[in-house]
């Protein structure tokens, strides 16, 4: 049980760290104005801002104080017996409804973690869904910054080794028999490998599926994660992205592809830390859900 001082303090560390981030961003977006980068990880993923901002104690917490009541109508929480003095936290019944979403992601997670990264793919993903395509088609409002023909002549200078099936889903038709493997959803847990960028921006999408049973201190870090990804992602993209302050890591020379790289094994040594929380967080869940054997 958490007294409402020590909860509405770690509430606000939280929302001291979602505006020293997203701040600026918010603000902008306000104004109607876009940010291709980062608007995709609110729309891609489908966990809009103020669902990021607020604060989630994660399971087995109860919050009390006439504070904790606000959180009495949000889905998954219940209130505890005692009333306002019980306090609120998340009901294990929820955590029961939503086991197979855990054990899902425990087992995926578990599979990639055990597999070593595979560096080199340079973000050739994004180029293979513009390869050969009709401007008019593009899947973002961008302009290329190579042109279409320089595009396409990156995309048949390199192999193309792509091993996430969310991402190799989005390739044009020429592009999808040039890649090494023939990625489908039913092969996802054997195909995905911890030095894919898609892979960590993911952990963020499983945080947020599993909230509120994990806390939001998780969820941020997570977040974090796919933002700095993101920004990687997009910065080796065919796309000109100048205009919003992002300058290019040009994959198509030996200097661009070196920094790829070196950018890329950050950010895996950072999704390790992150992937190993979330599995950790499973294998409570799944403990404390599991189905108690019969009384003889």
């Amino acid at each position: 049980m958490l007294d409402a001082p020590d909860w509405l303090g770690r509430r606000d560390r939280h929302h001291g760290r979602v505006e020293a981030l997203l701040g600026p961003y918010l603000r902008q977006r306000a104004t109607g104005q876009p940010n291709p980068v980062v608007d995709f990880l609110f729309t891609y993923y489908n966990f809009t801002p103020g669902q990021l901002r607020r604060w989630h104690p994660g399971f087995g917490v109860v919050l009390t104080g006439p504070q904790a009541q606000v959180y009495r109508n949000l889905r998954g929480y219940r209130q505890f017996a005692g009333g306002v003095a019980g306090g609120v936290g998340v009901d294990p019944d929820h955590l029961g409804k939503r086991r197979g979403t855990v054990d899902y992601v425990s087992r995926l997670l578990a599979q990639t973690a055990r597999r070593p990264a595979h560096l080199g793919c340079f973000g050739l993903h994004e180029w293979a869904m513009v390869y050969r395509t009709d401007p008019g088609q593009l899947r973002h409002r961008l302009p290329l910054r190579l042109g279409q023909d320089g595009t396409d002549a990156v995309v048949e200078s390199m192999p193309m080794r792509c091993t996430h099936f969310d991402a190799f889903r989005f390739f044009t038709g020429p592009a999808r028999p040039r890649n090494a493997l023939q990625l489908t959803r039913e092969s996802q847990i054997a195909d995905e490998q911890p030095g894919c960028l898609h892979t960590a921006m993911d952990l963020y999408k499983f945080a947020a599926k599993l909230t509120p049973l994990v806390d939001s201190d998780l969820v941020w870090d997570a977040f974090e994660l796919a933002y700095r990804a993101r920004e990687l992602d997009m910065r080796a993209s065919p796309y000109d992205l100048r205009a919003y302050g992002y300058d290019p890591v040009p994959i198509e020379t030996p200097g661009g592809r070196a920094d790829y790289v070196r950018q890329q094994s950050q950010l895996v040594e950072r999704a390790a830390v992150v992937r190993n929380t979330v599995l950790v967080r499973c294998g409570d869940l799944l403990d404390r859900s599991a189905p108690q054997p019969a009384t003889p």
